[in-house]
């Protein structure tokens, strides 16, 4: 369990630290222009509004679409079973439903382009691609880089032309479900993968040229419920010792939910087609990169202690789930992605996005802000701080 103290604590700490800002300057993207949907971004309405059905829309991913689909003067319908977030988009028309066995709803009616948003079973996406492939002209779903089959960096030096040259691009091979798999709809750490991809091509085989796939990595910032990013800035906001993984030289990557939400609105807006790997920044970033931006920003004084992979797994801490964002000697913390850059991809500066989920958080209820989901308890980080102190390495 968490230190409940040190994370009230650390939301008071954010509260301040939401209200007077960030000062980091790091910002990827093209031509280095404010990212859509950002503060200092001004959003127009698009030339040609479309009518667009959304499949989801009120969990983490699909609010921010709905907004900026709203904003730019889309016409906007949301399909799902009515069970989350029921109070957002009163103006919005809301059909009721369920992808597993009841799309009554959506029978009889047309849309320009259908986005869908959260499907994990291909049986889904087959279903709903079939009803409506003479009632849209275009099917955009949401995947994942889960998709692609495990590969590997060993040899190549963190930030090497070697590790580049294994850069994981849309056409990377795709990972197989089990050879004893039992034809089962359970998802699971080896059947989520596979079932992405083949929840891609049943889309594929209905809507032919007409698909867009797109695979976000880690999306992250405001109403991110899994906190796999939101760690770091509540424990930059907290200052003091803090133990960093590795030796800071890994590959990260990430995606705010608000730059790619816009971005797959306008991929319908200009009717863009194909496979895009959907995460960023567009150049490499490396987790010394990341942490030592926030910690510029936060303006709190603290200290990274930058400890071996080895060690922490010898202490049973984990990359991802213990130390987010982090996974050591990892291709899915690097993939390519020139062709979502070159299709209008955005990314704002990660300031902005630390800056605002951290002010998301501090105005959480107390008991969701001392519960984290994930990350290293401040006991628990003391305890390996000081094993990793005493070693004398």
């Amino acid at each position: 369990m968490k230190d409940r103290r040190e994370f009230v604590k650390a939301g008071l700490a954010l509260a301040g630290w939401a209200g007077l800002g960030f000062k980091g300057a790091w910002a990827q993207g093209r031509e280095g222009a404010p990212a859509p949907g950002s503060a200092s971004a001004e959003v127009s309405a698009a030339s040609r509004p479309k009518r667009l059905l959304i499949l989801g829309g009120t969990g983490f991913i699909g609010p921010h679409m709905v907004r900026y689909a709203l904003e730019r003067g889309h016409e906007v319908t949301l399909f799902n079973r009515g069970r989350t977030n029921t109070h957002l988009f009163p103006e919005v028309e809301k059909l009721v439903g369920d992808r597993s066995d009841d799309l009554t709803a959506l029978e009889g009616r047309r849309w320009d382009v259908v986005i869908d948003n959260h499907a994990t079973l291909p049986r889904w996406v087959r279903q709903s691609a079939e009803l409506l492939k003479d009632a849209a002209a275009q099917y955009i779903h949401v995947s994942t880089i889960s998709v692609y089959a495990p590969a590997s960096y060993d040899g190549a030096e963190p930030g090497s032309a070697e590790e580049a040259s294994r850069r994981l691009g849309e056409d990377a091979p795709l990972a197989q479900l089990p050879d004893d798999h039992d034809g089962s709809e359970a998802v699971t750490g080896q059947t989520y993968g596979p079932f992405k991809w083949m929840a891609e091509q049943a889309a594929r085989d209905v809507f032919g040229e007409r698909t867009t796939i797109v695979r976000p990595g880690l999306i992250v910032g405001p109403d991110d419920p899994t906190d796999r990013f939101t760690y770091w800035p509540v424990r930059m906001a907290r200052g003091g010792d803090i133990v960093a993984p590795g030796d800071g030289r890994d590959a990260v990557q990430f995606v705010d939910a608000r730059d790619l939400t816009a971005w797959i609105v306008r991929l319908a807006e200009n009717g863009t087609s194909g496979t895009f790997n959907a995460t960023g920044p567009a150049g490499r970033l490396s987790m010394m990169n990341m942490l030592e931006e926030m910690q510029q920003a936060a303006a709190v004084p603290s200290q990274l202690h930058w400890v071996p992979a080895e060690f922490l797994a010898d202490q049973g801490v984990r990359g991802w789930t213990d130390l987010p964002v982090w996974i050591p000697r990892n291709p899915l913390t690097w993939v390519r992605n020139e062709r979502a850059v070159e299709a209008g991809l955005e990314f704002r500066p990660i300031a902005d996005t630390a800056r605002d989920t951290a002010a998301w958080f501090a105005a959480l209820p107390e008991d969701r802000r001392s519960a984290p989901r994930v990350g290293l308890s401040a006991a628990r980080e003391a305890e390996v701080l000081g094993a990793w102190q005493a070693s004398g390495r």
